[in-house]
C-alpha cells in the first residue's frame, strides 16, 4: 500500500528581498505519525508553515496541504477546515471571555469533542469568565491548544507550541500529541527544542537558514547513526574518508571524529584496515545530530 503524505512541498523558496528565508525546500510529511520540525530560532519555520497555510505566498515552488495545492486559494481554505493550526504568537480574540470563545470556534465544528474539551478546561484550569487579553502567554497557549485538540483535525499544524510553557504543562502538551496522533490525527509541529522533539517525533526533518538539511525517522538514526572517532600515528588526509554512509569528517590533529549516517560496520572495518592507534565508535542522540549538522553550516 503506497505511503500517504499530509504535507509535499517541491522547491517551496520564500524571498524577501535579497533574503531567500526558505531555499528551495523539499519534503513530504507521513499521514498519522508526529514529525518534528527542527530548526534554530529563524531557520524558516514559520515561514514554511505560513506558505503552507496561505497567509504569505511562496516566491517560487509549490507543495500541498492534504492533497490540496497551496498556491490555489481556494483548494487552500479547502484543507484549512481539516487542519487545525497553533501559531507561535497564539493570535485570539482578546476581547471575548474564554467560555465564549470555545462558544463560538465550536460552532463551525459539529464533530466538536466535547469531552476533549471539558477535560482540558478542567486540566489546564482556564477562567471560562476571563478575557482573553487578560489571560498569561502560557495560559493563552493552553486555550489555543484546547481550541485545536476539540476540532478533531486530520491535521494538527504547531508552531513552537511549548512556548510559554512551564514544564508541567509541556509535559501535559507532548501527551496530548502522542494521544492526538494514537487517535489518527497527523501531527507537524515546529520547535527548536531537541529534547521535546525526541520524546514524542517518530519523524525529524532539520531546516537551517532556509534549507532542508537532514530528514529521518528517528528510528533509523537509533538503529543506524553513529560517531566514530579513530586516533592515528600521523595525520590523516581527509580523502581517505570519502566512504559511503560519512556524514561528516572532523580532522583534529592526528585525531578524526567521522558522523555517519549510514553503513556504520563497514565504515569501521575501513577505518580498522588504516591501523589507527585507537577507534572509538557511540550512537548518537538527536542533540548530537543537531548540532553536527547546524554548526558552522554543516
Amino acid at each position: 500500500m503506497p505511503k500517504s503524505y499530509v504535507i509535499e512541498t517541491h522547491g517551496l523558496t520564500k524571498c524577501y528581498g535579497s533574503f531567500e528565508a526558505v531555499q528551495s525546500l523539499s519534503f513530504r510529511v507521513s499521514s498519522q505519525r508526529i514529525t518534528g520540525f527542527l530548526g534554530q530560532n529563524g531557520a524558516g519555520k514559520s515561514t514554511t508553515i505560513k506558505m503552507l497555510l496561505g497567509m504569505t505566498h511562496p516566491t517560487s515552488g509549490t507543495g500541498t496541504i492534504l492533497s490540496r495545492c497551496i498556491t490555489d486559494a481556494k483548494a487552500n481554505r479547502e484543507a484549512r477546515r481539516d487542519v487545525a493550526y497553533v501559531g507561535e504568537d497564539k493570535q485570539l480574540y482578546g476581547y471575548m471571555t474564554v467560555e465564549q470563545i470555545v462558544r463560538f470556534t465550536k460552532s463551525f465544528y459539529p464533530d466538536w469533542r466535547s469531552e476533549i474539551e471539558s477535560r482540558l478546561l478542567k486540566q489546564y484550569r482556564l477562567p471560562l469568565d476571563r478575557k482573553v487579553k487578560a489571560l498569561s502567554k502560557g495560559m493563552r497557549t493552553k486555550l489555543a491548544l484546547l481550541l485545536a485538540f476539540s476540532r478533531r483535525p486530520a491535521l494538527l499544524i504547531l508552531d513552537e507550541p511549548s512556548e510559554g510553557l512551564d514544564p508541567v504543562s509541556i509535559e501535559e502538551l507532548l501527551q496530548a500529541l502522542v494521544m492526538a496522533a494514537a487517535d489518527g490525527t497527523s501531527v507537524f509541529f515546529s520547535s527548536h527544542q531537541i529534547a521535546e522533539v525526541e520524546r514524542v517525533a517518530e519523524h525529524v526533518s532539520i531546516i537551517d537558514r532556509g534549507k532542508l538539511v537532514m530528514d529521518f525517522s528517528l528510528d533509523d538514526m537509533r538503529q543506524s547513526y553513529r560517531r566514530i572517532t579513530a586516533g592515528f600515528a600521523t595525520q590523516q588526509l581527509a580523502d581517505r574518508f570519502q566512504i559511503h554512509g560519512i556524514r561528516k569528517m572532523q580532522a583534529s590533529g592526528r585525531q578524526v571524529t567521522l558522523l555517519a549516517t549510514d553503513n556504520a560496520d563497514e565504515i569501521v572495518e575501513i577505518v580498522r584496515s588504516m591501523e589507527p592507534v585507537s577507534i572509538e565508535v557511540a550512537p548518537m542522540s538527536l542533540r548530537e545530530v543537531f548540532l553536527e549538522t547546524v554548526r558552522k553550516g554543516a
